[in-house]
């Protein structure tokens, strides 16, 4: 038998963090990190291997962190957690003694059984494995009619993928718009315009009856009777916890199916920690149980588990996932922070937004200047950031950075007008015209103009 200090089930961003974070919070102790593949994908740059990277060793994350970091690499696959025992049996009948335990065990695509003919050949779901996703990447180049069921992140970005190459690619989405949770209608209505200006059919409030075929994909049946050619499917409709080997264990999971965890990422064995996508997530503004399954939320909570394993060194609380997005449809970068305008009402919130629109560079007439447009959300009463969307150049990726931040930390209408920034004619927007600055401003202008009302001045 095996032993090691610390265990850690999972090989992508939770587990990768958990395990080289404990190190530096932990100095000389025996660290291990098993993982079923012997390659681990970059989860987020699986649909950018079809149209612009045509090589899935081209999307792998490294083991060099690892490596540095001196942890042991097992590749293996646990089978079963013995938590009164602190032991895993793995397939290959290894058996693993540990201290403290990580699991990091990540998701699964959910899989649309209510559709029939959802398992014929040539419909394929978003496995992170790479022989599989290789195999897609033959049947796509062979592909001509290619249908992607699901307008969320994944769906969006494989059908934009997949018409780099000429395809002819209809998008097929249940809900009134694409990306609906995360954007509001203006931004829902410029990326929509955008996929359609690129050639992509986009299929709004519709819903799929049936895939068809024999053996293989031939076509797909629309709720309004349609017949759409078909000669592959990518079914992007999400993905679900995988926490079955954590349940199995004993430990306490959620009615969606993930892990129970605590502020600290703690479980109901207090000897075992769960982060990424296996864990229960719940909104920060709310604390009500959300499907937002991220990367950059697996990575904070690797941090909390990895400082926090044996002694609780990291005294935060984990107050809730801010659902902070970004993606580049077109050449146009979309991005956003925190909950929608029409999330914020739903929840029954008294809101203030502001909005603004400018060039990212001064002067506009600069090369490569994209225009800039950005939408806050403010608690009306205390002023108080919820949400923002921003779209652009690539400079939006990292102003929403800097919004999540501000919706982390509680700041204000005020205080986002007033911040200092750093700004360059080649790589910025103006100081005059910033944009954080001026829709923050903005949400202010629209209170002071009903507060004005009446008032002699």
């Amino acid at each position: 038998m095996k032993k090691t200090d610390l265990l850690v089930i999972g090989g992508s961003a939770g587990g990768i963090l958990s395990a080289t974070t404990a190190r530096k919070a932990y100095g000389d102790i025996d660290i291990t990190l098993i993982r079923d593949t012997e390659k681990v994908m970059v989860p987020c740059g699986i649909p950018y291997i079809y149209g612009t990277l045509h090589d899935t060793n081209k999307n792998v994350i490294p083991d060099a962190g690892l490596i540095e970091a001196n942890v042991n690499v097992i590749i293996d696959r646990v089978v079963k957690i013995d938590k009164d025992a602190k032991v895993v049996t793995t397939e290959s009948n290894e058996t693993i003694e540990y201290k403290k335990l990580i699991v990091a065990t990540g998701s699964l695509p959910i899989i649309p059984t209510f559709i029939p003919g959802h398992d014929l050949d040539n419909v394929f779901s978003v496995l992170k494995r790479q022989e599989y996703l290789n195999h897609v990447l033959e049947k796509v180049q062979a592909a001509e009619n290619v249908t992607v069921i699901g307008g969320g992140f994944i769906g969006v970005e494989f059908a934009e993928q997949i018409r780099l190459l000429g395809k002819n690619v209809t998008l097929v989405e249940l809900a009134d718009a694409c990306l609906w949770q995360a954007f509001d209608k203006a931004f829902t209505d410029e990326i929509e315009n955008l996929l359609k200006d690129s050639g992509i059919r986009v299929l709004t409030k519709t819903k799929v009856k049936k895939i068809i075929g024999e053996k293989t994909v031939e076509a797909i049946e629309l709720d309004s009777g349609e017949i759409v050619p078909a000669d592959l499917v990518i079914l992007g409709l999400g993905v679900k916890p995988n926490a079955a080997l954590a349940a199995e264990a004993g430990l306490n999971v959620t009615d969606r199916g993930a892990v129970v965890v605590d502020q600290y990422t703690r479980t109901s064995d207090p000897n075992i920690f769960a982060v990424g996508d296996c864990a229960e997530k719940k909104c920060f503004f709310t604390h009500k149980d959300v499907p937002v399954l991220l990367a950059s939320t697996a990575a904070m909570e690797a941090k909390i588990a990895g400082c926090n394993a044996f002694h609780l060194r990291l005294v935060r609380a984990n107050k809730g996932t801010i659902s902070a997005f970004s993606t580049k449809i077109a050449g146009c970068t979309f991005a956003a922070a925190g909950i929608t305008e029409a999330r914020a009402l739903q929840e029954g919130f008294s809101i203030m937004t502001g909005e603004f629109t400018t060039m990212d560079r001064h002067p506009g007439s600069l090369p490569g200047a994209q225009k800039t447009n950005i939408k806050l959300m403010f608690s009306k009463c205390s002023g108080i950031i919820l949400g923002a969307q921003i779209s652009g150049g690539d400079t939006v990726a990292e102003m929403i950075n800097i919004l999540s931040l501000a919706i982390q930390k509680g700041i204000t209408a005020t205080e986002l007008n007033t911040f200092q920034v750093a700004t360059h004619p080649l790589i910025s927007a103006s100081p005059i015209a910033y944009p954080i600055n001026a829709a923050a401003m903005n949400a202010i202008a629209s209170t002071c103009r009903y507060l004005n009302e009446g008032l002699e001045i």
